[in-house]
């Protein structure tokens, strides 16, 4: 098939994009990538990248076109709403041209945020005729709301109406939770859209190397959190938890990453004396994960108590469950049913840094034999339902059908 991949982020960004582009290039497929100037997540376009440099290139076998955007910067809301748009305007007139040059068999659109990603698609879409797969990870407008802090109803209903608009054209709506069923109905009747396609671990991390040179982490019981440090992940209230296990300085909480909310923790770290459990290690490629998952006695996943992340299943846990570790999540709805029902770790309820204390605890209590056990629990989890081979055969399944 010639496929048409739309997304704001590609390689050399991290993001399953890349997967989706060189698995189906692998298996004899024809893919061109719509996106734009790489600039996540530093804010910053990447060196030897330009408006005039690389703006077309060949990645393993496939063909990839980049359009103008502005930088993202720190992510500031108007920065951000600035980077959305002039992404999905460029790259809808470079659509517009595509369509034209170059006939596809159909257009999937990789949308971890924003909605308006989706405006390019249906421009390749509606010209040649074709259908249109759009795979949300991220839930809009509710996102804006809880992530963004917009309050706004007339804003709000702006984009309710870009949302509906983008379902009414995409053939089929693949979802990475069952979660998102719920919202997605409520703007339309989308019922025979719907088609459950999740998210994977990255093969680094299944199948990659564990001897990624990394720094010394600390000797004693390691909780290793990695991914982004922000509101989003609640991650006050894992500090909080580490304040309440002050005194068990055998016990490390370890922070892999970097976010908006790093340099507030940190700072409350020092005020209140928690260098000794509290590490913040900073931001590593994706490459390095496998090593420091391998060093951890626990992964810690969590999500802020809103009615969007109780629907999602952040894409870390697909990662944790490949590591063969227990996994200990302070979050609810699919995130937590996944843990209960993998049998794979404890959880407890979203921003409940008394609850997440106890479970670290439980789980600091239990032999390696008991820790052992949960991971296992975890991998054959993940063999079932998340490995990458299955979800794009799933993907081709969808495509030809």
């Amino acid at each position: 098939m010639r496929v048409l991949l739309v997304t704001q982020y590609f390689y050399p960004e991290n993001f399953k994009s890349n997967d989706i582009a060189l698995e189906l290039t692998k298996r004899g497929h024809k893919v061109t990538v719509l996106t734009g100037l790489p600039n996540y997540p530093e804010g910053k376009i990447y060196k030897s990248y330009g408006f005039f440099k690389r703006t077309k290139e060949y990645y393993q076998g496939v063909n990839v076109i980049r359009t103008w955007l502005v930088p993202r910067g720190k992510g500031g809301g108007i920065r951000l709403f600035l980077n959305y748009f002039s992404w999905a305007f460029f790259a809808s007139i470079k659509a517009f041209f595509l369509a034209f040059k170059k006939e596809f068999d159909a257009v999937i659109v990789h949308e971890p945020s924003p909605i308006t990603q989706g405006f390019p698609a249906i421009v390749v879409k509606k010209i040649q005729e074709i259908p249109l797969y759009f795979w949300v990870l991220d839930l809009w407008p509710e996102s804006l709301s809880s992530a963004g802090g917009i309050k706004n109803k007339y804003v709000l209903s702006i984009f309710t109406s870009m949302v509906k608009y983008i379902y009414n054209n995409s053939d089929k709506i693949l979802i990475s939770s069952k979660g998102f069923k719920e919202s997605i109905l409520a703007k339309g009747d989308y019922n025979e859209k719907l088609i459950y396609f999740p998210n994977w671990a990255e093969d680094s991390i299944l199948k990659g190397s564990s001897d990624y040179i990394i720094p010394d982490l600390p000797k004693g019981f390691k909780i290793i959190f990695a991914g982004n440090i922000g509101v989003a992940q609640d991650v006050n209230s894992i500090i909080e938890a580490a304040l309440i296990l002050k005194e068990k300085i055998d016990i490390h909480f370890v922070f892999v990453g970097d976010g908006r909310s790093k340099v507030q923790l940190e700072d409350f770290v020092r005020e209140n004396d928690l260098n000794q459990t509290v590490h913040f290690l900073g931001r590593f490629p994706i490459d390095a994960m496998k090593t420091f998952f391998n060093q951890a006695d626990v992964l810690l996943v969590s999500l802020k108590d809103e009615l969007i992340f109780n629907a999602t299943v952040p894409a870390k846990l697909q990662a944790y469950l490949c590591t063969q570790k227990p996994i200990l999540g302070m979050l609810n709805g699919e995130g937590a049913s996944i843990i209960n029902d993998a049998n794979c770790g404890l959880s407890s309820n979203a921003g409940d840094s008394s609850g997440l204390s106890e479970k670290i605890l439980e789980l600091y209590g239990m032999s390696i034999e008991e820790r052992n056990i949960l991971g296992a629990n975890g991998f054959k989890y993940f063999e079932k339902n998340f490995t990458m081979g299955k979800c794009i055969d799933n993907l081709e399944f969808i495509l030809k059908n």
